[in-house]
């Protein structure tokens, strides 16, 4: 494998409306969608539909959503051989509220993205052994992801973490540490650096304060506003967004990861690979869905020749 996905999986259910409701309020909306969604498979997915052999490591329920999942592996002709079935604990579901500007809301319900565990790194290690790039994410247990880190480390590949959601009591230096490229959005790094970044000079501010508590590399996405990003060998740099017409910003961040890691592993150096991965992530925007919406090798070089 080129690239390999652990974390979390879900079913999503996406429901559209003019806004999103107030606390106590019922919308009547307008229509819904439901696929395959979760950080860790939206990421497989992007990878996958970009031309990269990729496989995915995680847990699903023995459940009729778990069901759909597989189906939307096979139909993605994604490698669904590392997904466990866990008949203990049912599939994550993630239930996902889109307004008329993109704008989103979601909870999700973590099933058996939370029943991840050590024996699952184990399982992930063969994969590892050749793989260039591994992926990551906070939504299953934070020392698992930690785990599985160290076995991409380990392995040579180069590890990349999406630290969402959040943690409520921050991120710690030693998480940092333990990964080589750190991609939150421009919440989450409030969350980290306290302040939240919003341009060029925000942006590129909160990269290196990420840098500088840990991160051998950080980039910043903050949607339209552009990407930021910094190293620890002091470099720094910015990628101004991709104007498209976007419609569901949900899985831009995770399609963003995934091409992220391709062009890594194509031998991109970062800033090219961040404008790559820009590119990606611009386009998911343009259609609904979460791993759906990621785009194709075709499209992404379509758009990058178009702006050169």
């Amino acid at each position: 494998m080129t690239v390999v996905v652990f974390g979390s999986v879900t079913w999503d259910v996406a429901a559209f409306a003019d806004r999103l409701p107030k606390p106590g309020e019922t919308l009547l909306g307008k229509n819904y969608i439901t696929g395959l969604g979760g950080k860790g498979a939206n990421q497989a997915a992007a990878a996958v539909k970009l031309g990269a052999p990729t496989k995915f490591f995680g847990r699903i329920g023995d459940d009729q959503f778990g069901q759909d999942v597989i189906a939307a592996f096979d139909k993605l002709n994604l490698d669904s051989s590392g997904v466990l079935i866990d008949p203990e604990v049912a599939t994550a579901l993630g239930v996902i509220l889109v307004d008329a500007n993109g704008e989103n809301a979601i909870i999700q319900a973590a099933g058996a993205n939370r029943r991840i565990d050590e024996t699952d790194v184990v399982r992930a290690s063969q994969a590892l052994e050749g793989a260039k790039a591994l992926l990551l994410q906070f939504e299953i247990p934070l020392e698992i992801t930690l785990s599985a880190a160290r076995a991409g480390r380990k392995a040579g590949a180069t590890v990349i973490l999406d630290p969402a959601p959040a943690p409520s009591d921050g991120i710690a230096g030693s998480v940092l540490m333990a990964v080589d490229i750190i991609t939150p959005n421009e919440v989450e790094a409030e969350t980290y650096v306290g302040f939240r970044p919003y341009d060029k000079k925000t942006g590129i501010a909160a990269a290196v304060r990420l840098v500088d508590i840990g991160a051998p590399s950080a980039i910043v996405t903050m949607g339209a506003n552009g990407t930021a990003w910094a190293t620890a060998g002091g470099e720094s740099g910015f990628q101004p967004a991709f104007r498209v017409d976007a419609i569901d910003t949900v899985g831009a961040g995770d399609c963003f990861n995934g091409a992220l890691a391709v062009a890594l592993t194509e031998g991109l150096a970062l800033p090219a690979a961040i404008r790559f991965a820009s590119v990606a992530a611009a386009i998911s925007t343009t259609r609904s869905g979460a791993a759906n919406s990621a785009a194709t090798r075709e499209e992404v070089d379509r758009l990058l020749d178009f702006n050169c």
